[in-house]
């Protein structure tokens, strides 16, 4: 209890910060603000917390199921009503991220001079809330894990829809508006959501699913979709409060990082980031005419970034965001999957 406090405290300043972002017309506003602001906390004030706090696991845990039903409420069975249209970009996709793996691996390893598991979670191309579990339990050192993934997200996040922006004339994503929650939703529909998420984290758990706080809710609500029995809206107060305990709690895990490491850090993740966008443009020059998309919905659908802002940024470019989720689903569980696969080659070492 003598903790509870510094988790109020933190979460009002991660609110307060996340209204400032947005107000600034920032990417992401309610979970970049407050990563940043008690990012700053643990690397700058670290001292002046108590002795052995911990921001709570267990909110962390609830609120990540909230996005996992978010995301799995996307999947509907209008994705799949044209399966052959996926066939070439689904394809290369599959190629894109074995690329992403291959490169970012070298990227953290060779140039970061990470340990091997540390730099392979790192440079995973998706899969943020997966690859940080995944990575936490085979070993790898969590803080810059939290550092590099969040600075790849953050960088693709803000630099993809600021250049469509100005190449556009308008602001695109979150800073123009944009939005997949619904904000009028019946307080009687809480029950339900919080039934579907408790059912997907104890089930992911008990399943022993790759990031199952995450994947299960996903599963739930992407099962439930589907199958017509329900599709579950959730309203855009609750997906900020998510977005903001989320932000503190990962902005928390930089304690103990020098501001000389979160500078190399950025160093690398300019690499990385920069070399995943390069191929995704590529991929996206090559498939424009196999799929009759334009380049700039391709790009969004391949770029590394978060499942939410590349939707919201197909929205603002009035193209399909059904396509844009899909790909950026599929990207995830390709990783996912690959990060998997890969665990014993990482224990037998190089």
């Amino acid at each position: 209890m003598t903790h509870l406090p510094v988790t109020i405290g933190l979460l009002l300043l991660g609110a307060v910060s996340g209204l400032v972002a947005e107000l600034g017309r920032l990417p992401l506003p309610f979970l970049l603000g407050p990563l940043l602001a008690c990012g700053a906390v643990a690397t700058l004030l670290a001292q002046r917390l108590p002795a052995g706090y911990g921001f709570p696991a267990f909110l962390r845990l609830a609120f990540i199921a909230v996005i996992g039903l978010m995301i799995g409420a996307q999947v509907t069975p209008e994705l799949f009503a044209a399966p052959g249209r996926f066939t070439a970009s689904f394809s290369a996709l599959a190629v894109f991220v074995a690329l992403c793996l291959g490169f970012n691996f070298l990227v953290f390893r060779r140039l970061g001079g990470y340990d091997r598991v540390t730099a392979f979670y790192c440079g995973a191309p998706g899969g943020l809330f997966e690859s940080l579990a995944l990575g936490e339990a085979a070993g790898g050192d969590i803080a810059r894990l939290t550092l590099q993934q969040f600075l790849r997200v953050i960088a693709v996040v803000t630099l993809l829809p600021i250049g469509l922006s100005l190449w556009l004339g308008a602001p695109v994503g979150s800073a123009g508006g944009a939005s997949l929650a619904r904000v009028e939703v019946p307080w009687t529909d809480l029950p339900l959501i919080a039934l579907a998420g408790a059912a997907g984290s104890l089930g992911g758990r008990a399943l022993r699913l790759p990031a199952w706080q995450l994947t299960g809710p996903l599963a739930v609500a992407a099962l439930l979709s589907l199958t017509g029995l329900l599709h579950l809206d959730l309203p855009q107060w609750l997906i900020n409060i998510a977005q903001v305990v989320l932000g503190c709690a990962l902005g928390m895990r930089f304690t103990g990082l020098s501001r000389g490491l979160i500078l190399r850090g950025a160093g690398l993740a300019t690499v990385s980031v920069a070399g995943m966008l390069a191929l995704a443009a590529g991929f996206a020059a090559l498939l424009r005419p196999l799929t009759g998309e334009g380049f700039d919905v391709l790009l969004i659908s391949f770029a590394p970034g978060g499942v939410t802002e590349m939707a919201l940024v197909a929205l603002s470019l009035q193209a399909n965001p059904a396509f844009v989720t899909l790909h950026h689903i599929f990207r995830i569980l390709l990783t996912v999957l690959g990060l998997v696969a890969s665990s014993r080659w990482l224990r037998r070492g190089l």
